[in-house]
């Protein structure tokens, strides 16, 4: 191609989606294209698509329409998973090039091509067993401090709310051979953190079938760049065994904040929900983890209102919530998915989800300021990103927000802090390695 163009990426969804962006973005740098901001003036204006809830679907939509009334004469191309699962309707959007989640050197192809008169295209194809894992260009955010290395793709759990074994296909990994490089190139390119993402990463490896698995990779990894801080992305409960923490604890560049996914506290809710643990199992997680790593943060994310949800199960999950006292929690009123198991069921009224949202998030609230209260006292290693003049912010090891008085600026830099005290969301702390 002999023309440069600018690109602008909007996207919607998780840690992978973004991953999936910002690869994007860096092949289209390598194309000799220029990356511009979604409200600026551009060429081409690409919206990466979510599709977990109805709500998803809204927005992606609203996205794209907003896109096409700003932009009238510009390339629109739509990927992600609401275009890989509804691709007639994205199409119907007005888009000149729908796209799912798969082979993005195709994507960018297709938009030049759009952008030089040919007519609008839709390539959605469904997944197959057996397919390799798309390798993507690792990128970074947050100045260059911090990295996003996509490890895994797809799922195979199938719980019936969700659907992305539809939007991203069967379980794929990245080959640990070239996890290692990568990082090691993150590394000489100057990022202090990486951030290990995928759509279900506690399956990693599962498509080797050589017995390679996720604690093997992030060995390989933490070894590869024992002065990068390692970060893990979402696991699923039963990935937290005696023998993957007394391996992980081994590791001192992997950062003791953990993200396990609870979706509720009540076994008869989890079972509807297909999910492959039960409370008891998903304790024995959280202390292991606590055992191992005594100040880790723990997070979790929790639905309210699934279908069936009694009044007394809502209590059983709000008592399990206090009993594992998570450091952070993301809380969403539970939103039907055409298409999945769950949008069949009997639903419980919207204003009924929603207050049981607003009385988990007022339970999360205090669990979170317990925790950074009891961090009051001690030294971490913090990685600062940001600041204004004489205050430097950061995050801890367990991936809590903290400022500090200092004069200088100190983005891109780890130093020992000792935390003083709880400040709001977010800790204070003085510099202890001067």
């Amino acid at each position: 191609m002999g023309y440069s163009m600018k690109f602008a990426f909007y996207t919607l969804g998780c840690k992978a989606n973004q991953f999936d962006t910002q690869a994007l973005e860096q092949l289209a740098r390598a194309r000799g294209h220029e990356i511009v901001p979604f409200s600026a003036p551009a060429d081409v204006y690409v919206i990466n698509t979510c599709t977990v809830t109805a709500e998803s679907d809204r927005k992606s939509r609203q996205m794209v329409r907003g896109a096409r009334r700003r932009a009238p004469e510009a390339v629109i191309g739509i990927c992600g998973c609401f275009a890989q699962v509804s691709p007639e309707a994205a199409s119907a959007l007005g888009a000149d090039v729908v796209f799912g989640t798969r082979d993005r050197e195709r994507f960018l192809t297709l938009l030049e091509q759009a952008f030089a008169g040919r007519s609008p295209e839709t390539h959605v194809a469904p997944y197959a067993r057996g397919e390799a894992f798309e390798f993507l260009p690792a990128g970074g955010f947050e100045g260059r401090t911090r990295a996003l290395l996509k490890v895994q793709d797809g799922c195979d759990n199938y719980c019936t709310y969700c659907m992305i074994p539809y939007s991203r296909g069967h379980v794929r990994s990245l080959p640990l051979a070239d996890a290692v490089s990568e990082v090691q190139r993150l590394r000489g390119e100057g990022y202090l953190e990486i951030v290990l993402t995928g759509i279900e990463i506690s399956s990693y490896g599962l498509d080797f079938r050589d017995g390679t698995g996720l604690a093997d990779l992030l060995e390989a990894l933490c070894r590869a760049a024992p002065e990068v801080r390692i970060h893990l992305g979402s696991l699923e409960p039963r990935t937290v065994t005696r023998e993957f923490c007394r391996r992980m604890a081994a590791l001192p560049n992997l950062l003791p904040h953990f993200h396990l996914s609870l979706q509720s506290g009540c076994d008869a809710t989890l079972s509807r929900m297909h999910r492959r643990y039960d409370t008891a199992r998903f304790y024995e997680s959280v202390s292991l983890l606590r055992e191992f790593f005594p100040h880790a943060g723990i997070t979790a994310d929790l639905i309210t209102g699934f279908p069936g949800e009694t009044e007394e199960e809502f209590t059983e999950t709000l008592a399990f919530l206090r009993k594992c006292s998570f450091s952070a929690m993301h809380v969403f009123p539970y939103s039907e998915r055409p298409g999945t198991p769950a949008a069949a069921m009997t639903q419980l009224p919207r204003a009924v989800r929603e207050a049981r949202a607003h009385e988990a998030a007022a339970v999360a609230a205090e669990m979170r300021d317990a925790f950074l209260r009891s961090q009051a006292g001690l030294l971490d290693d913090v990685l600062f990103e940001a600041g204004v003049p004489g205050v430097q912010q950061g995050h801890t090891r367990n991936y809590l927000p903290i400022s500090v008085a200092y004069p200088e600026d100190l983005k891109g830099q780890i130093r020992r802090v000792r935390i003083t005290a709880a400040d709001g969301d977010h800790l204070t702390g003085e510099l202890a390695d001067m």
